[in-house]
């Protein structure tokens, strides 16, 4: 049987790397307006909404070049618990009219998140921190 923890933990890295960073250059681009309505929503002030930089910029590229990915995993995580509690609210597995929670993008980010966090990047990164 073929197993090379090092081989799964890069392309968990790269996966989750890649794909957050997606929706943090959007956010770069179209700006995030929509994200500091919700936090005003919730009685958060609206300059929070900068974190999402940290989260969705910052932290992917940690995780894409192994440079400190647990923080950057944990900097992602926290990210997305804010993501799940603005989405979800009290009711985050509260079923989509697709039949998938309305939280489901966000979870699953969470707990790769989380993974990456407690299982480490590998060898194959610039430090294996």
């Amino acid at each position: 049987m073929l197993r090379n923890d090092d081989l799964a933990r890069l392309l968990l890295r790269l996966a989750l790397g890649t794909l957050m960073l997606f929706h943090g250059i959007h956010k770069l681009l179209h700006g995030i307006a929509h994200i500091q309505g919700m936090l005003q929503a919730h009685g958060l002030p609206g300059w929070f909404g900068y974190g999402v930089f940290i989260g969705e910029v910052i932290a992917p590229v940690m995780i894409i070049l192994g440079l400190y990915a647990r923080i950057g995993a944990a900097l992602m995580a926290a990210n997305m618990l804010v993501a799940v509690a603005l989405v979800g609210g009290l009711f985050p597995l509260q079923l989509s009219k697709t039949g998938g929670p309305v939280s489901e993008m966000a979870l699953l980010y969470l707990f790769a998140a989380l993974a990456l966090f407690f299982s480490g990047p590998g060898k194959y990164g610039i430090n294996r921190s």
